[in-house]
């Protein structure tokens, strides 16, 4: 395969580059956004506030700067030419401005950059967080180089440059130092920018999880209130540290005495809970800021859940929370739970405070978490924490996604999700977090009561839960179907190695569920093979002569407990096996204790022989707690009810085990791409007929653009410059209707192929004209395509949509007329890394078209790859493109590359609140 150059994406932001929260080192928060006209007299009042030396290093003079220069840094209106952004707070009930930035044209491709941080804010990484988000800016308009002048004292900002993993130079001359920044992402910048990222946002949540202190605002005398409740969980769980109760009425609450205000209570305290009515919610917040509350549970529901007004509530709150620097979980939620021995926080109203375990959890649905916790508690697995995040207002899952990363408490993590907020962020943070840690994600809505008319294959093609599966193969997240099977898989994750390969060995008592095991495994992808000669003689020394010993290895029901003992240790030990299936089902008077415990010997045993490496698991078809892991020792073993169950799990968790093992994803750049040139055609469309399909001509200027393989022709206004075509490229032909109304052109007879003569072209010409008139529309042929024919290949086909929450889907698969029949297409969310676009190819059930079959040649692999990677760059870079398909693509021998015959593309303009897609063409 080709070996592509990288391209390193800038982090993504929760909200934009261009506006809504940043999370500082310390954790607290602040809110940035680009300048405005209005924003003059703020901005000049900032300045004034920095000391004598903070305005002499952003100045070179202490005095403060005319109202002029003020307004113009107010003046982002051209980012072409300038842009300032603002980072502030919200004090004594006003917005205050704590820091901005700003970057100034100093010719094409440099802009000089300044920057300036209140004394009181400096050491929070305001700078740096500055300089990363403007460089995103600045590469989207067309510089390359930020221009920074300072004085050699000013080690601060020196040294934010120089870890701020951009490349850089130093020169200094005069007492001035003059840096030169490349601000164009690479690899270490994209590293350093993602390591804050993950640092500050972990400084963020761990008042949440790690409190010194709590008040619950709103706790209550009445037994049963969740005031009453939450308060019961802290205090009969031992937290371990002050507890405050908060109640207007004030008195004594569960043995404490309360206070009447957070503003009263004697400290300031890490964490609140606020389980007031929703009307008295941002008072409350006022006061939590008041007193130096870090962080916020918002119990109280009645915002954005219900109806247009909650939603503007709770839009108020959020810009109230954020403003004060704080986090919030909620509105609407459960709570949240931190098992740690050494916190025990029980900060939520559900009846069940779960065990202590290495599962962390955060859950959507407040209700169905009272019921995972009971679950969890009922299947003895052990929680580290819990969160009921709500309406995900402020914190979301992303956010402790990375949390969760870096908590040594934590192995495995759940996750069950009515939505996703912001997608691509989840993408880029659960990729890199599951290369360490297992996700499991159980999503809700996987259908849909209607899909949309769609104009193109591939649109119809993309059913509502295309894009969440494509995520989730993506970036290895295992995806649950039930929440028992979510429980199932991280019962043996939590517990057990993961799987070295796919070959499953299957020990049993009984040939029943033995077949049926096998099945199972063979049906979900796995290989159940005959284990070695040693090993099958060695069972015969002791199991008796009517025992199977290949695999399934089937003692017989009458097996004793030594020889489920002695069959484990020596099936693990098998060089053939990668993972073991142990199964039980009782026959007569058996002791299943006894089985259980020798089943539980055999584990040992084998780990202690050397098999440290494999998972085994148990299907124990009893009645009396079947599906509760049991010990073996320090091991935990977990155990199932079904012989399926067992399959469909170790499947789950080969496939996520191959996807750890796998190279890392690499995006590839394609600085070959004319980007300009396409993107100007498509804002032509845009401007002169407001979007739509482009004209055959359109699309291929546009695909020449990206260096997409076309055969020759050319589109014919007339039937003698069909003719003039089909000379220049040599018969046989093949002519087609270009049509931006008629999008399906077979249906209209506007395909003629295989045309051999001169007179052939022009019948060909004045058939299709005739037919096009004959529907009623005759300005709807704007001429015709004229290519040659090909032949040989296979045909496939690539496509486009966008979703409007996941941004553009790429779809691959067989092509022709028979592409949504057959529908043996798969989906993958852009940007494509190389792995990706192999994957895609791999997946389909006809790939063995394309490595040759029953005599027709193998495709050219390699070819179709770039296809796709380019097609993915294609709509990363030109965010109008809504829908394309290309439709047949020849995929031809090896070394003779791919060719695109049809092709359609569909270009508007983005709505509002579609994802934030980074551009490099401008380079």
């Amino acid at each position: 395969m080709k070996t592509f150059k990288p391209l390193f994406l800038p982090a993504l932001y929760q909200d934009s580059a261009t506006q809504g929260r940043m999370i500082l080192r310390d954790g607290t928060t602040a809110i940035i956004r680009i300048s405005q006209p209005g924003d003059a007299d703020a901005l000049a009042a900032f300045f004034q506030q920095l000391s004598p030396e903070s305005r002499r290093q952003r100045f070179f003079s202490e005095s403060k700067p005319g109202m002029d220069m003020v307004a113009s840094l107010c003046d982002s209106s051209d980012p072409n030419k300038q842009v300032t952004m603002l980072v502030s707070r919200i004090a004594d009930g006003a917005e205050r401005i704590i820091g901005t930035g700003s970057y100034i044209a100093h010719n094409e491709d440099t802009a000089e950059f300044a920057v300036a941080v209140h004394d009181a804010f400096q050491g929070k990484g305001i700078g740096a967080l500055l300089l990363e988000r403007l460089a995103v800016i600045a590469v989207g308009n067309g510089f390359i180089h930020f221009l920074a002048i300072t004085n050699p004292r000013n080690q601060a900002m020196l040294e934010t440059f120089r870890n701020s993993g951009f490349e850089m130079k130093e020169m200094v001359k005069d007492d001035i130092v003059q840096v030169d920044i490349a601000v164009t992402p690479r690899e270490e910048s994209v590293a350093r920018s993602e390591m804050r990222d993950r640092i500050f946002t972990t400084a963020s949540i761990r008042p949440f999880f790690k409190p010194t202190s709590v008040a619950v605002v709103g706790a209550s005398r009445t037994p049963g209130s969740i005031g009453y409740r939450i308060m019961q969980q802290l205090v009969g769980q031992q937290f371990n540290g002050p507890v405050y109760p908060v109640n207007p009425k004030g008195g004594v609450i569960c043995s404490i005495r309360a206070h009447k205000s957070v503003r009263d209570l004697p400290e300031a305290v890490d964490l609140a809970i606020i389980v007031v009515p929703k009307q008295f919610v941002l008072t409350v917040v006022d006061d939590c800021a008041a007193r130096g509350v870090k962080a916020i549970v918002v119990i109280s529901a009645g915002f954005a859940e219900t109806n247009d007004e909650g939603k503007q509530l709770q839009t108020e709150l959020v810009e109230k929370v954020r403003g004060y620097g704080m986090r919030m979980v909620g509105p609407n939620c459960l709570g949240i739970i931190n098992t740690d021995p050494e916190v025990r926080l029980g900060a939520s109203f559900s009846p069940t405070y779960p065990n202590h375990g290495t599962i962390a959890m955060s859950s959507q649905s407040g209700a169905l978490g009272i019921a995972i916790l009971e679950l969890a508690t009922k299947l003895n697995l052990g929680l580290s924490c819990f969160v009921s995040v709500g309406n995900k207002a402020d914190v979301t899952g992303n956010d402790l996604l990375q949390y969760w990363e870096a908590d040594p408490q934590t192995n495995v993590i759940l996750l069950y999700l009515e939505s996703f907020g912001n997608p691509r962020r989840f993408a880029r943070i659960a990729r890199r977090v599951a290369r360490a840690k297992p996700i499991i994600a159980v999503k809700s809505g996987r259908t849909s009561a209607g899909t949309r008319a769609a104009g193109s294959h591939t649109a119809a093609l993309a059913a509502s839960d295309v894009a969440t599966e494509a995520l989730f193969q993506q970036t290895g997240v295992i995806r649950a179907e039930t929440l028992e099977e979510m429980f199932d898989l991280a019962a043996t994750l939590a517990h057990q190695p993961l799987p070295r390969g796919r070959r499953i060995g299957i020990v049993t008592n009984a040939g029943g569920p033995g077949i049926l095991c096998t099945d199972a495994c063979e049906a979900e992808g796995l290989d159940v093979p005959v284990i070695s000669d040693s090993t099958r003689n060695e069972l015969a020394t002791f199991l008796p002569a009517a025992a199977a010993l290949g695999n399934p290895v089937d003692m017989i029901a009458s097996a004793p407990p030594e020889h489920f003992k002695r069959t484990v240790e020596l099936v693990m030990q098998d060089e053939t096996i990668d993972a073991v299936i142990v199964i039980y089902i009782p026959v007569g008077t058996a002791d299943n204790k006894a089985i259980m415990e020798a089943v539980a010997e055999g584990v040992a045993a084998g780990r202690a022989a050397g098999a440290t490496d494999k998972p085994i698991i148990a299907v124990m078809m009893t009645e009396d707690h079947a599906n509760v892991p049991m010990k073996v020792g320090t091991e935990t073993l977990p155990r199932y009810l079904f012989p399926e169950s067992a399959a469909r799990v170790l499947s789950k968790i080969v496939r996520y085990a191959e996807w750890r093992e796998a190279p890392p994803s690499v995006i590839p750049d394609f600085d070959d791409a004319d980007v300009a040139t396409a993107r100007a055609i498509c804002q032509k469309v845009l401007a002169e007929r407001e979007g739509g399909w482009l004209l055959t001509e359109e699309v291929r200027e546009v695909l020449k653009a990206f260096k997409l393989p076309l055969p020759a022709g050319g589109v014919a206004k007339t039937a003698d410059e069909a003719v003039a075509f089909a000379k220049e490229i040599g018969y046989p032909v093949a002519v087609k209707l270009d049509s931006i109304k008629l999008v399906h052109k077979t249906e209209v007879g506007g395909v003629l192929l295989n045309l051999k003569t001169e007179d052939a072209v022009r019948k060909a010409f004045d058939a299709i004209k005739s037919r096009v008139d004959a529907t009623g529309q005759p300005d709807a042929m704007n001429g015709v395509l004229v290519q040659p024919m090909l032949s040989g290949g296979v045909e496939v086909m690539v496509g486009v949509t966008e979703d409007p929450l996941f941004g553009p889907l790429i779809a691959f698969g067989l092509g022709g007329i028979y592409v949504e029949i057959l529908k043996d297409v798969n989906f993958r969310i852009t940007p494509l890394s190389v792995q990706d676009a192999n994957q895609m190819i791999q997946s389909i059930k006809g790939q063995k078209l394309l490595h040759g079959y029953r005599g027709h040649p193998p495709a050219d692999i390699a070819a179709l790859q770039e296809l796709l990677l380019r097609t993915s760059y294609m709509v990363e870079e030109i965010p109008w493109i809504k829908e394309l398909d290309m439709n047949p693509v020849f995929a031809l021998e090896p070394g003779k590359g791919a060719c695109i015959v049809d092709c359609r593309i569909r270009v508007a303009q983005p709505k509002k609140g579609q994802p934030v897609r980074y551009s490099f063409g401008a380079r």
